[in-house]
């Protein structure tokens, strides 16, 4: 593209689109006022504690406090669930094939508004088919666009995170899967009625399907208006983005056993036929399904495949582990958090509040509503489903309303809060070296769209019950 175009395009977004000068506004206010997110884990906390000394009669000091010490430990299994799911996503994404293609990928856009585009698309898709691949694949493929194409990095490294507004309504999903598995300790709907719900209620169900297409044909286009003015611009250095994707450890090429075995590409192939036929023998017994921990496994064994040496892989699951450390230190946080809501039983006023003025058609809306406060002091779908579940489902089969529904109005509170909640962002933006009070204000304009989305398709698409 000529500087003349390049030009004029940037003087046409300054001139005709008042939602970005909006939107700027947003931007300004969050690098104001937004603290980094660990600060945010530690108010939350202060929050939490205040609110459920003020609303819950029968809560204490202490056994607040206690509350919080149970949670922060309780947390620790599924934390570490989190992390694998980062650290293989993070290998898987930046093998040589996976990377090859988010670099041929990269090439199409000429254009800030082409590439912010693209790189919204291949978020949201990424982030449906399984979230912690989504939250790397789109980062990367973010870094990628900032080398080719000169554009406001907030703005750019938003639309990525964007694509994960989808993430509880894919295929890895903790509230849908643990729904479709029979047995399972969070399949609470199979705990009122009898019986879990198959996929095709809840992810394939059209209301879930349509806002979803609604969103991926609509933000595109309105991220495109969302292009901050030149002088409002921050841009990523791309030889540092090239230099530091150089950054890997060199494998010895002298002749040792060492270094021959680190480079024996046999083992990762013999490890990866291990974990396929583990994998294989679990859906043979128990009929497929995708949890937490087969999806950590299929990320690990396609990583090793894909990175074919030891070495490598070693190489890049320390990359993953680098960039995975912020979460380390602020999920025992949010573990104490949820401990509050759940011991204490702030989370029961909360959903409480909204179930007392619902009908069979309007449970699911109000549900959803409540899942978008409850989100942001539990931003985990699994913690925040066995938090929500337990008052929400039978209310749902006392009004006769959709279970499935208001399943999905869970999922969906939680996906579309996610987009202001800074827990889920910190992985990608770790990776693409963005702070978090940067994009924090193009992400209201995504939790505005996803929130009307998601919310009309609860009102008005539900099949009655």
């Amino acid at each position: 593209m000529s500087k003349i175009a390049v030009h004029d395009e940037i003087d046409s977004v300054q001139r005709s689109s008042w939602l970005a000068r909006i939107t700027s506004v947003f931007v300004k206010l969050a690098e104001r006022i937004m603290p980094d997110p660990y600060v945010f884990a530690v108010l939350l906390t202060l929050i939490t504690g205040l609110l459920a000394y003020f609303l819950v009669p029968a809560s204490s000091a202490s056994s607040i406090t206690l509350a919080w010490y149970n949670g922060i430990f309780n947390i620790f299994t599924f934390a570490f669930q989190m992390v694998l799911i980062v650290v293989t996503g993070y290998a898987l994404a930046s093998s040589p094939v996976v990377h090859a293609l988010l670099e041929k990928a990269a090439r199409f856009p000429k254009s800030p508004r082409a590439a912010i585009s693209l790189t919204i698309v291949v978020g949201m898709v990424a982030s449906w088919l399984n979230w912690g691949f989504g939250l790397v694949a789109a980062a990367l493929f973010a870094r990628e666009i900032a080398k080719r194409v000169r554009m406001d990095f907030g703005w750019l490294v938003a639309a990525a995170y964007s694509g994960f507004v989808v993430s509880t309504e894919g295929l890895s999903g903790s509230i849908v899967l643990s729904q479709a598995t029979p047995g399972s300790t969070l399949n609470l709907v199979e705990k009122t009625i009898g019986h879990g719900l198959p996929l095709s209620a809840t992810i394939f169900a059209r209301f879930t399907l349509l806002p979803e297409v609604v969103l991926i044909l609509t933000l595109p286009v309105i991220y495109r208006w969302l292009e901050p003015p030149v002088a409002q611009s921050t841009f990523a250095d791309p030889q540092k983005l090239r230099e530091d994707d150089q950054r890997k450890v060199a494998a010895e090429k002298r002749g040792t056993l060492g270094s021959v075995l680190d480079n024996a590409w046999i083992l990762n192939v013999a490890l990866a036929a291990i974990g396929a036929t583990a994998l294989v023998s679990q859906w043979r017994s128990k009929g497929f399904f995708l949890d937490l921990n087969s999806v950590i496994l299929l990320g690990l064994l396609l990583g090793l495949v894909l990175h074919w040496r030891p070495i490598a892989y070693v190489d890049a699951v320390k990359n993953a582990a680098r960039v995975s450390g912020a979460l380390i230190l602020q999920y025992p946080l949010y573990g104490g958090i949820m401990g509050i809501m759940t011991a204490t039983g702030l989370a029961a006023v909360i959903s409480k509040a909204f179930l007392a003025f619902s009908t069979a058609r309007t449970l699911p809306f109000w549900t959803y509503v409540s899942s978008l406060i409850i989100t942001l002091f539990i931003p985990s779908g699994g913690g925040h489903w066995a938090v929500q579940g337990p008052f929400v489902l039978p209310a749902a089969k006392e009004l006769q309303a959709s279970m499935a529904g208001t399943t999905m109005a869970v999922a969906m509170g939680e996906s579309v809060a996610n987009m202001l909640q800074p827990f889920f962002a910190l992985p990608l933006l770790a990776i693409a070296g963005v702070p978090m009070r940067r994009m924090l204000g193009f992400m209201v304009i995504t939790f505005l769209v996803a929130l009307l989305a998601f919310g009309a398709s609860l009102l008005f698409l539900l099949p009655a019950s």
